[in-house]
């Protein structure tokens, strides 16, 4: 989809090889710029041996640029690059511990045959994903300030930042809207604990009298090789969506009357691995069970394969109310299933502000919140584009509202008792020239798990600037 823009705006950066404007080249580009105020999870730090508890700061969210062309009527190339989630601490050269010199890379580079009206077929880098319509979303006309994330759940751990390498299909028969693709799985190159079988259980003791439990909590396979198999399907009742780019809009504000209903899928085989609780090895199998990757072939480390096997159903209703006043509505609904091996959760934080934590899990560190694990995650968003002119003539306002309740198996308590995430976003967008300059206001109330037995919420307050061309 290429995105939605303002009437005044037009087609923008676009360069028309051809008289009719059938051939072209055309050039976007646009800046996410943060001001915010975090409340930090328990025991953040914001530089090294610092604790902090909250900071005002500000960041980088995203800055992109795609160049597309269409020389030919069955054919489409577009590269997409950019850098994301800059702060003061962290989304630099060496992203976890430093925010200088973010390095530009590549988000998307494809070439596109158009078969017939019914069957596109592509392949690159791609953004054509399966599991749901927020999983393909554009960036730039979101309805709430920003996604959950959610809907990306294997985000830059055997992807890259939510694409894959591979080939897919594409089109719309009727009014059914398809997108099919394989990818490659990028290998995790992950290090740490989680690089060795060891990783996967718990020690207790010392020399002769130490034993490593499994704690049959999966984590993504080190050797993981297989091929991702996605796909989402829609079905559009009213005004068709374009399908040029898999970006689907957040909200039209208006200008299109859009009911979809959809679904999706997602499947890597032996995607996580795990030890179960039963595999206990002694002092003699810790010293026999090897370091690094290769000791995950070692069988006698009892490591378990799982695949991942996500699904999703949605629905999408835009609509405007008084066209004369200008009001619109705007709905979103997403139930996610998600099955990724025993007791798995990933937690993820937007641009997060901590460097790290005094003790325990640093992922949990600054505004980070349970993003993805086995169980269930339902999400919902509605907004509503208020009346002209009521802030002036060039300002259009549109207050909105998001929940995410998720259920995660791994997020349990001492008693086993299982803590569901709540997650409440709530503010306004407001628009100077549509989607292409807009501010957006927003308060977070989100949980705080850095100890499950005592959730705590903490307030997120930012302020976003968007531009784009």
């Amino acid at each position: 989809m290429v995105p939605t823009e303002s009437v005044p705006y037009g087609p923008g950066m676009k360069i028309n090889i051809s008289p009719d404007g059938s051939k072209y080249l055309r050039f976007i580009t646009w800046h996410q710029v943060y001001a915010r105020y975090t409340e930090n999870n328990t025991g953040t730090t914001r530089a090294p041996g610092k604790p902090q508890d909250s900071q005002f700061d500000f960041a980088l969210r995203r800055s992109r640029a795609i160049i597309l062309a269409q020389l030919n009527s069955r054919f489409l190339i577009y590269t997409h690059f950019g850098i994301n989630n800059q702060t003061a601490v962290g989304g630099g050269f060496a992203p976890a511990v430093d925010g200088k010199k973010p390095q530009l890379f590549l988000h998307e580079a494809v070439v596109e045959y158009k078969v017939n009206k019914y069957l596109n077929l592509g392949g690159g880098l791609h953004y054509q994903n399966g599991l749901s319509r927020m999983t393909r979303s554009s960036t730039l006309n979101y309805l709430a300030m920003d996604a959950p994330i959610t809907n990306w759940p294997t985000i830059e751990a055997i992807d890259q930042f939510a694409r894959g390498i591979g080939a897919y299909a594409k089109g719309r028969v009727g009014k059914l809207d398809y997108a099919l693709s394989v990818n490659e799985s990028f290998l995790t190159n992950q290090t740490g604990a989680f690089s060795t079988p060891l990783g996967l259980g718990a020690t207790t003791g010392t020399g002769g009298a130490a034993t490593n439990r499994g704690t049959n909590t999966a984590q993504y396979n080190p050797q993981g090789t297989n091929h991702i198999y996605q796909g989402y399907i829609s079905y559009e009742l009213f005004d068709q969506e374009s399908n040029l780019l898999p970006f689907n809009v957040g909200t039209y504000l208006g200008t299109k009357r859009v009911l979809n209903f959809g679904g999706g899928f997602f499947y890597n085989k032996d995607g996580m691995v795990s030890r179960p609780t039963t595999n206990v090895l002694d002092a003699a199998g810790i010293s026999a069970a090897g370091s690094g990757v290769s000791a995950f072939n070692n069988s006698a480390n009892g490591v378990q394969k799982h695949d991942i096997g996500l699904w999703s159903l949605d629905a999408f209703y835009d609509t405007p109310v008084n066209k004369e006043s200008g009001t619109a509505f705007t709905f979103y609904g997403v139930y996610y299933n998600f099955d990724m091996g025993p007791n798995h959760v990933r937690f993820i934080g937007l641009a997060n502000p901590g460097y790290g934590i005094v003790s325990g899990d640093a992922s949990r560190r600054g505004n980070a919140v349970p993003q993805s694990g086995t169980g269930q995650v339902g999400y919902a968003q509605a907004g509503f584009l208020l009346p002209k002119n009521v802030l002036g003539p060039k300002l259009r306002v549109q207050p909105y509202a998001a929940y995410q309740l998720a259920g995660y198996e791994g997020l349990k308590t001492a008693a086993g008792n299982q803590k569901n995430v709540n997650i409440f976003d709530g503010g306004a967008n407001f628009y100077i020239d549509s989607h292409n300059a807009k501010f957006t206001l927003n308060y977070r109330a989100r949980p705080d798990f850095t100890n499950v037995e005592n959730v705590k919420y903490r307030p997120e307050i930012t302020l976003q600037t968007q531009v784009f061309l």
